[in-house]
């Protein structure tokens, strides 16, 4: 079996436990979305992208911080498509992402719709599946 995770033919178990995390917080994010609480649902499902990528930035040897302040996530969503972590589509998608839970965290409710962060949740769990920490 390792030698098959070696081949990458599987994910290591790493990632298969970073995966399960982050799909119960997708779970709580799609559950407060069609409840009625999208606000919510934005802010959990975009921090729960942020952890991907931090993740991430550990797997492909990315420092997450700069003079001892964490860097911020368009700066290591750049960083990791530089690196070729992912395509320039991939981070065109994140960085759409991040402006939407920038606007939920920032209050600014009105600048998106709750069909949108259905769609940032179901965006977010696929990119988490194809692209694994």
């Amino acid at each position: 079996m390792l030698r098959n995770i070696k081949k990458g033919y599987l994910k290591s178990l790493e990632e298969i436990i970073h995966g399960d995390v982050f799909s119960d917080f997708l779970e709580m994010a799609e559950y407060l979305n069609s409840n009625g609480y999208k606000d919510a649902a934005a802010v959990i499902a975009g921090s729960t992208l942020e952890a991907h990528l931090k993740q991430l930035c550990k797997k492909h040897g990315i420092a997450t911080d700069q003079a001892g302040k964490p860097k911020k996530a368009d700066a290591l969503n750049s960083e990791l498509a530089a690196a070729n972590a992912y395509s320039r589509l991939d981070q065109k998608n994140v960085t759409a992402w991040l402006g939407l839970r920038n606007h939920a965290a920032h209050g600014n409710y009105g600048n998106y719709a709750k069909e949108q962060v259905s769609l940032l949740i179901s965006g977010i769990r696929d990119f988490i599946t194809r692209v694994p920490a």
